[in-house]
């Protein structure tokens, strides 16, 4: 089946450089997709936009060529409930991958036995407006109640200025919750302000609940060119970043976003996205942290010793 790219829309960087930070080693890009390819599997019908195609192998390339050792990556919206794209990849990747699945409430007990065979983790609650139709909560906890008898986590994903409405459903899930990209917040705002502040709130009340601290290509009002006197982009997003890593350093996680869908502006180079890595974790010791040990501990607890 031929797909038509929404218009307008911005391919992933085809040429990264290489970081000039060295991740450590067994470091996992614990945010990241794949789509389709679409000949193979078709995106679904009720997707609010049609990206590239962006490969399991040309994933996996660049977490070779980033010196990432693992990845995780999360159902793409553009893909509904139909995770066959995310199961081949997961298989294709042999041991060195874990999925973050979407599923609706029919989906039966055999089948989500066959997803954690395959490496999924957990399930993603999506509450974007833009990107997706709103499920009913009541059916978002059923199915929270089926998957944390697996063992698995929920990630969801929303906007900061919607945190107030949703923070009872939030704190009431049975399992540790995993917040995209900091809950989005305004970055023109104050780090100390009471929007970001009650994010930090949710997280220091609720242990249960982690971070990423991924995306400063999505949340940076600066953008990716280095402001003057500074030597690195999107500066505006760091003191967000720094302050959940240390506050909660054995909660938070960092994942690239690739191949970054529904960015408008500009595509982010990935290797500059690794070298913002050590812009928000100062110390060798934090930067293990976020890279691997938080993300081995939920992901491959197997392995921990």
């Amino acid at each position: 089946m031929r797909f038509e790219k929404t218009p307008g829309w911005l391919d992933w960087y085809a040429n990264p450089s290489r970081p000039c930070f060295k991740v450590p080693d067994g470091a996992v890009d614990a945010h990241c997709h794949v789509f389709g390819p679409g000949d193979q599997f078709p995106y679904a019908a009720e997707r609010k936009y049609t990206p590239c195609d962006a490969s399991k192998d040309q994933l996996f390339a660049l977490r070779d060529q980033l010196g990432f050792a693992r990845n995780v990556i999360v159902q793409a919206t553009c893909h509904g409930a139909d995770n066959r794209a995310l199961v081949d990849a997961l298989k294709a990747s042999k041991g060195k991958a874990r999925g973050i699945a979407t599923v609706r409430r029919d989906v039966t007990d055999a089948e989500l036995i066959e997803l954690h065979e395959a490496g999924v983790r957990g399930v993603r609650f999506n509450f974007v407006k833009r990107l997706v139709d709103f499920t009913p909560k009541d059916e978002l906890q059923e199915i929270a109640a089926r998957i944390a008898r697996l063992g698995w986590h929920i990630v969801i994903y929303f906007e900061a200025v919607d945190l107030p409405e949703l923070w009872d459903f939030f704190t009431g899930l049975p399992t540790t919750v995993v917040v995209d990209h900091m809950g989005r917040p305004d970055v023109s705002k104050p780090v100390d302000g009471p929007e970001f502040q009650l994010f930090v709130k949710l997280m220091t009340e609720h242990p249960n609940i982690w971070s990423k601290v991924s995306c400063p290509e999505r949340l940076s009002v600066t953008g990716p060119k280095a402001l003057k006197g500074e030597q690195q982009a999107y500066q505006d997003v760091v003191p967000f970043a720094r302050h959940l890593i240390e506050r909660f350093p054995d909660r938070v996680l960092w994942g690239t976003d690739w191949p970054h869908p529904n960015l408008k502006d500009h595509m982010p180079d990935d290797g500059l996205l690794v070298d913002f890595i050590p812009q928000i974790a100062l110390t060798p010791e934090t930067q293990h942290l976020l890279l691997v040990d938080n993300p081995m501990r939920l992901y491959w607890p197997e392995e921990v010793k």
